[in-house]
């Protein structure tokens, strides 16, 4: 286990794969890695559609998704516990 009791995330498969449609569980700052953007600048906000593009490893111990939010027209770098998987909602009746 890690120092932090953190999940090692790599010892599984990713959880979303390159295509999948996710939503954004909250809004996430720039943290000073996206260029042309202030830090603290939300670049997504809770809610965002976006599709995961690729996938890296941070630290050998998570997994960081590359999700395209296209309305937004950035890529940006989110861990697993910032995304659901897109669902269509069904109509109230």
């Amino acid at each position: 286990m890690s120092t932090d009791d953190r999940e090692i995330e790599v010892y599984r498969d990713p959880k979303y794969m390159p295509g999948d449609k996710v939503v954004s569980k909250k809004n996430i700052k720039n943290d000073g890695t996206m260029f042309g953007k202030e830090i603290n600048e939300t670049v997504v906000r809770k809610g965002d559609v976006g599709y995961v593009r690729d996938i890296g490893v941070f630290l050998q111990q998570f997994y960081i998704y590359a999700v395209d939010f296209m309305d937004r027209g950035s890529i940006v770098g989110m861990r697993e516990r910032e995304l659901v998987p897109f669902t269509i909602e069904e109509p109230a009746e």
